[in-house]
């Protein structure tokens, strides 16, 4: 992993397009159609042309995943808002790389207008991939990418960076001992890239720290049962970690039952209800937020623009972000409830009074 640890800094300048550049396109498409809703002789979204009732397909590696709620409510927004049919939903429940290329195929042979897929595996989707593009199909990778393909772009969080972000967080924690960090589908390019992230920054940060990963499995309900199981081999452990949301909620619900708050450092990823209430209750110290909602939101924005301007606009590469969340922010969080994080709550959310300055912009030269 050296070479992806010594590239990390100019990883970090560059990023991609960045959330920034997808909402700069969302926002000006947005725009557009809000713009012309009086307009009576547009016949299209907004001032677009009229076109056919385009049908995309979404390809998941687990498409029952609490995880992907706001995604899917992402990607229904954004096709209501273009006045195209609900993305179909398909692939494997439980990660299954055959299922998922399957209903790739499926999608490429009944002649989808666009396909956004989960590219968890390095190869079982190249051919696919350049097939449906022959085909005249626009392809994008949302949630996990893979360096060998051919789709248009990524919409998604950047993983590595992110775990390797996090394992520096850790190494102002913990600076000797082991910690556990879950797992759901080791080899995964959806989440080992975490995994390596966290492993590389705590050898440069705290060489003092070992790493034992724990396979929790891709199955949701049983995420539960394999934390518990390696924190009980392992009392010692000094934190227990996760790179997916199933597992980082599991570690919650472990460290609420069994009263482990201030005892053991915890932490890990998205905003599944059970980690929100560990951030908020300190069973947590932090977990990371990837904004779901636009892993499906953006992917039909783009599929939409590709095809409607013939190829011409290009989409960009959208890091779709990574904000801690701490007991010090995590406050809209709860009391949203929001879609946007899978809660049910689907009206305005009010703005707060102040905007917390992010990070400095670093612009490359």
């Amino acid at each position: 992993m050296t070479n992806r640890t010594s590239s990390v800094s100019r990883r970090s300048a560059l990023k991609f397009v960045g959330a920034g550049g997808g909402a700069v396109a969302a926002s000006t498409l947005l725009a557009a159609c809000a713009g012309a809703q009086s307009n009576s002789a547009a016949k299209g979204a907004g001032t677009f042309p009229s076109t056919p009732p385009w049908r995309f397909v979404f390809v998941n590696h687990v498409t029952t995943n609490s995880f992907f709620v706001p995604t899917r409510s992402g990607l229904a927004d954004a096709a209501a808002l273009l006045g195209l049919p609900e993305p179909q939903w398909t692939g494997s429940q439980g990660g299954n790389v055959s299922e998922m290329a399957s209903a790739f195929d499926t999608a490429i042979t009944s002649n989808a207008d666009g396909i956004a897929i989960a590219l968890t595996d390095d190869n079982a989707f190249v051919d696919p991939t350049r097939r449906a593009l022959a085909k005249g199909i626009p392809v994008i990778a949302y949630n996990a990418t893979a360096a060998n393909n051919y789709t248009l772009t990524y919409v998604g969080q950047d993983l590595y960076r992110s775990g390797f972000l996090m394992g520096q967080r850790i190494a102002k924690d913990i600076t000797s001992g082991d910690i556990l960090v879950g797992i759901s589908q080791p080899g995964g390019n959806n989440v080992q890239p975490r995994l390596d992230g966290i492993t590389d920054a705590l050898k440069q940060a705290a060489p003092g720290v070992t790493v034992k990963s724990v396979n929790t499995g891709a199955e949701q309900a049983a995420e539960l049962n394999a934390i518990t199981a390696a924190y009980t081999g392992n009392p010692g452990a000094k934190g227990i970690y996760a790179v997916d949301a199933g597992s980082t909620a599991s570690i919650a619900q472990l460290i609420t039952s069994r009263s482990l708050q201030g005892k053991v450092r915890a932490g890990g990823y998205d905003t599944l209800a059970d980690t929100i209430k560990g951030v908020s209750s300190g069973a947590l110290d932090f977990t990371i937020d990837q904004s779901a909602y636009l892993q499906g939101f953006l992917p039909v924005l783009y599929m939409y623009l590709f095809r409607l301007s013939g190829t011409l606009v290009t989409p960009p590469m959208t890091d779709t972000g990574l904000t801690f969340v701490t007991k010090d922010n995590v406050g809209p969080y709860l009391s949203a409830n929001s879609k946007f994080e899978g809660g049910p709550n689907a009206a305005l959310v009010p703005m707060p009074p102040s905007v917390p300055l992010p990070p400095a912009t670093a612009l490359t030269r």
